[in-house]
């Protein structure tokens, strides 16, 4: 979605608690529930003293970008994805932090499983945010789905010391607009017989898939509001907008949402990249981050029980110019030194010489363990996939750093993580 929506402050009272009396519910079996601040309230989880600050969490370097902002940072302009030096312009006096992504995962599966506790029919989007379709699980709670709402919210909150917004409604789409409105810390339910009355007010720009641009060519129209779309006859707005865009926002414009909660969702791909604080020409450097990238990324793949055929590598150069190469295996596989073997020949044989600001590492074509084709059983990979199984659970037992590659010991360049920052 594009700019923020909500809706005026009386009308978006009538979809709040009034008197501790919830609106009906009847029928609002999707909830969409969305962690506050998600990073930033982990870390002042572990620092109390920080709740009265404005906290920033991410790339702490000149390159970095900002992943999660508390309420109070937020409150100068400060928001995921804008550069931390942007941020730091905005507010100099805030308390800057780098991620901690392990930690953050740590509370996000603590999370998902209170989620998985009460129904099956969680849809993680992200690590802080998920579907959830309760309408099988009301009668074994004896709760209405606004009671689930705020099981799940004081649930969270004793478990893990950090507060999420529920959004509750008959569709996802309806679901996920009332979690965002209703932040931090809140909920609200969109009854069923109150859907067009909740939609219609709002800006073109909450409907789903309506980023900037088309939201600004829809108000050239005349489009401004979520009304003026469902007010329009779908053939005009065809002719306006072409058929599968028409086509879809007319539909939600009506509240007409029949997507249902996927509970897994097959990845696609797994990956990490860095950004240096410093350009590199040096292949030696590249190399060594290759191989770091190559860790993380093939240890992901096992710790899901997935291989990967497709190996690709990114690289952006100092003039922004982004190349990507990859190359298809004849075996999937999930060990890291093939993984690395194959990143490194990408980058020798088709990355041209250049400063080099960002480098990546992703893995694609993937396919649970057991159904993948194997190595044969004497292959060297034999051997470094026992390896590195044996490193993987000396990790889980003693921490991230407890085995590493001899390379990887040394000093490293220095580098930001440019994470995939999610709007909160």
């Amino acid at each position: 979605m594009g700019r923020s929506a909500n809706l005026p402050r009386g009308l978006r009272d009538r979809f709040r608690a009034r008197d501790g009396v919830w609106p009906d519910d009847t029928g609002c079996r999707m909830l969409h529930v969305d962690m506050d601040a998600f990073y930033a309230s982990v870390e002042i989880r572990e620092r109390p003293e920080l709740a009265s600050v404005p906290v920033v969490v991410g790339g702490v370097s000149g390159r970095g970008v900002v992943c999660s902002a508390n309420y109070l940072a937020r409150e100068y302009g400060v928001r995921s994805a804008m550069p931390t030096a942007h941020a730091r312009r905005l507010i100099p006096n805030a308390v800057y932090l780098p991620p901690q992504f392990d930690l953050y995962q740590e509370v996000s599966r603590g999370v998902m499983a209170i989620f998985r506790d009460i129904t099956p029919l969680v849809e993680p989007l992200s690590l802080d945010e998920a579907f959830l379709d309760v309408g099988g699980a009301l009668r074994r709670l004896g709760m209405t789905p606004g009671g689930v709402g705020e099981l799940i919210r004081s649930r969270v909150f004793a478990d893990h010391g950090v507060t999420c917004s529920v959004g509750v409604a008959p569709t996802k789409f309806l679901a996920k607009l009332a979690s965002g409105m209703c932040k931090p810390d809140g909920m609200m339910v969109v009854p069923a017989a109150s859907a067009l009355e909740f939609l219609h007010p709002l800006p073109v720009s909450a409907l789903w898939g309506v980023g900037a641009k088309t939201a600004a060519r829809l108000e050239e129209l005349g489009l401004e509001t979520v009304a003026d779309v469902a007010a329009t006859p779908l053939p005009r707005l065809r002719r306006m907008i072409g058929v599968a865009l028409a086509e879809h926002l007319f539909a939600l414009a009506a509240g007409v949402d029949d997507r249902a909660v996927v509970p897994t969702s097959r990845e696609k791909s797994i990956g990490a990249e860095e950004t240096f604080e410093v350009d590199h020409y040096d292949r030696a450097v590249l190399r060594r981050e290759l191989l770091r990238l190559s860790e993380r990324s093939a240890g992901s793949l096992r710790a899901k029980g997935l291989h990967g055929r497709t190996i690709s590598i990114k690289v952006r150069f100092s003039d922004f110019t982004t190349i990507t190469r990859s190359r298809t295996l004849p075996v999937p596989t999930d060990v890291t030194q093939e993984v690395y073997r194959t990143a490194v020949e990408l980058l020798d044989t088709q990355v041209p010489p250049g400063a080099v600001r960002l480098i990546g590492v992703r893995i694609e074509g993937l396919d649970n363990a057991d159904s993948a084709q194997q190595l044969i059983f004497d292959a060297p990979e034999r051997g470094w996939r026992e390896a590195e199984q044996a490193a993987d659970q000396a990790r889980s037992r003693f921490g991230s750093l407890a085995v590493r590659p001899a390379s990887l010991l040394r000093d490293s360049p220095e580098r930001t993580a440019e994470p995939e920052p999610k709007p909160e």
